[in-house]
């Protein structure tokens, strides 16, 4: 989702309905208040949660909102959905409707799904540029070798993308029970992994999202605001 800034004089002139010098005027006149100080500058970049006042009228005064949600097996990672029940449907806040979903998580995959209203914040966690390790627990039905480690390390190449994935780390934690950390999120990817081993996945579900780890209190299909210091993980 892209960021909203843009210049100040533009979102002035559309909010306001007035030509460009009535706005140079406003400016100089020091009528305008961004993030409450006086701003005289026409190029001056905003984004959707600048507080902007004229004449100490308000017309932005919007909040920044970021949800952590641990979601259960059967919800769909979407906004609306016929058949399914979405994670907005999971979620208790007015704004809901204006959230965004950070990393989406397939239908039968649990775990941490993050939601926000700040693009800028979910591009940091989510543009592949960054390159943010999600780690996921994944139960097989059959026993895990130790020759996946060495594959799964090299990288698979998907044919139909035609790509081949990023090294990933695997670590076996119980004979059927394993920890994997990937950089990426292709269509099924872990599953397609563990399917070049002839090995299904049982269960999958999400552990962390970069620093950002679901809160072990947060029961299945329950949701909670992130604290302050767990936004600025993600900008650190």
């Amino acid at each position: 989702m892209q960021s909203k800034r843009g210049r100040l004089d533009r979102y002035l002139a559309k909010q306001l309905i007035q030509p460009k010098k009535a706005i140079r005027q406003l400016l100089l006149q020091g009528r305008v208040k961004v993030d409450d100080a006086i701003c005289k500058d026409m190029d001056k970049q905003i984004d959707e949660f600048s507080h902007i006042l004229v004449d100490d009228r308000t017309l932005q005064s919007n909040q920044p909102i970021y949800i952590m949600l641990h979601k259960p097996v059967g919800v769909v990672s979407a906004t609306q959905d016929p058949n399914h029940k979405t994670v907005l449907d999971l979620i208790n806040h007015p704004q809901k409707h204006e959230l965004h979903i950070v990393g989406r998580l397939d239908l039968n995959t649990s775990g941490l799904v993050l939601l926000t209203n700040d693009s800028r914040w979910s591009s940091q966690l989510m543009h592949p540029q960054h390159k943010v390790t999600k780690r996921y627990k994944v139960r097989l039905a059959n026993p895990i070798q130790h020759e996946y480690i060495e594959g799964f390390a090299n990288g698979f190449h998907f044919e139909y993308e035609g790509v081949t994935t990023l090294p990933a780390k695997l670590e076996i934690v119980a004979e059927r029970e394993a920890i994997v950390s990937i950089l990426e999120g292709k269509y099924h990817q872990i599953k397609r992994m563990f399917g070049r081993y002839r090995n299904p996945v049982v269960e999958l579900h999400r552990l962390s999202v970069g620093l950002l780890e679901l809160d072990p209190v947060l029961k299945c299909g329950e949701s909670r605001m992130l604290t302050q210091s767990e936004v600025f993980l993600v900008r650190s």
